[in-house]
C-alpha cells in the first residue's frame, strides 16, 4: 500500500470527510484492521481564501507546491489536492513533485464516462465555475459542462464560504442549490457535478434525482485505488 499525501484545510471540514472516506474504502478493500497510510499537511484556510480574493495566485501556487513538497519529502507516495479550486495549479504542483498528484477532475471525468454522459452542470466556487482549469481538463475526455448564470454563481460561491466551510448547513440554502441545479437540467445538464467538496456536505443523491457526481467521494475513491493498484487511466 502506498502512503497517500492529503494537501488538506481547504477547508478542514472537507478534509476530514476525506480522511473517513479513504480509510472506509481501504477497508473496504482489505477487510480486517486496515486502514490507509496516509499523511496530513493542513493549511489554515483564511491565509488561502485571502490570497484566493485578492488574486495572489502566484503566492497560493508557492504555498501548494511547498505543502506537497513537503508531503513527498516525508514519505508521501501520491498526492492529492483536498478541494476542487486549488487544482487551478495542479500542473504546477505535479511538475515539482517525482510522485503523481491525483486530479480531482480526472477521478470526475472518470466516473461522467462510465454513466456515458456528454453534458454536465459544474457548481463550486466562483474560481472554478468561471475559470478555464477545471472546465478544460473534463473537455479532454469529451465531457463538456454548463454552469449557472451569474445571480446563481454567487449564490453558490457565497453559501460555500459564508456557511459550508463553516460547519453551516442550513434548509434555505439546500433548497437554493436544488432550484439551481433543476435551471442547469432545463439548461440541458445529463448530470450535476458538484465541484466544491463542501456542497456534499449540504447536497445528497436524496435531494434530487439528477444524477449527482461527489467530487470528494470520487477523488476519495481513486486515491485510495491508487494506493493500492495503480493510478488513474482514461
Amino acid at each position: 500500500m502506498k502512503t497517500i499525501g492529503l494537501i488538506g484545510g481547504l477547508s478542514w471540514e472537507s478534509t476530514a470527510d476525506y480522511y473517513r472516506l479513504i480509510n472506509t474504502f481501504i477497508k473496504e478493500e482489505l477487510g480486517g484492521l486496515h486502514s490507509a497510510k496516509c499523511q496530513i499537511y493542513s493549511f489554515n484556510f483564511e491565509e488561502i481564501v485571502s490570497l484566493q480574493k485578492s488574486g495572489n495566485w502566484e503566492k497560493a501556487t508557492e504555498l501548494m507546491i511547498n505543502a506537497g513538497k513537503t508531503l513527498e519529502n516525508a514519505g508521501a507516495e501520491l498526492i492529492v489536492i483536498c478541494t476542487n479550486t486549488m487544482h487551478k495549479m495542479a500542473s504546477e504542483v505535479q511538475a515539482s513533485l517525482s510522485v503523481p498528484l491525483i486530479h480531482i477532475a480526472d477521478a470526475t471525468a472518470k466516473d461522467i464516462t462510465h454513466h456515458a454522459l456528454k453534458k454536465v452542470g459544474l457548481l463550486g466556487t466562483k474560481f472554478t465555475m468561471e475559470q478555464d482549469f477545471y472546465k478544460e481538463k473534463l473537455a479532454q475526455w469529451g465531457i463538456s459542462t454548463i454552469i449557472p448564470n451569474e445571480t446563481d454563481r454567487q449564490i453558490i460561491h457565497d453559501i460555500i464560504f459564508n456557511e459550508l466551510c463553516q460547519g453551516k448547513f442550513l434548509f434555505e440554502s439546500k433548497e437554493k442549490y436544488k432550484k439551481i441545479m433543476n435551471k442547469l437540467r432545463e439548461e440541458g445538464a445529463e448530470g450535476i457535478i458538484l465541484g466544491c467538496t463542501e456542497i456534499p456536505l449540504l447536497i445528497t443523491e436524496e435531494d434530487t434525482d439528477i444524477p449527482l457526481f461527489n467530487t470528494t467521494y470520487l477523488h476519495a475513491k481513486e486515491a485510495s485505488i491508487s494506493a493500492l493498484y495503480s493510478s488513474i487511466s482514461k
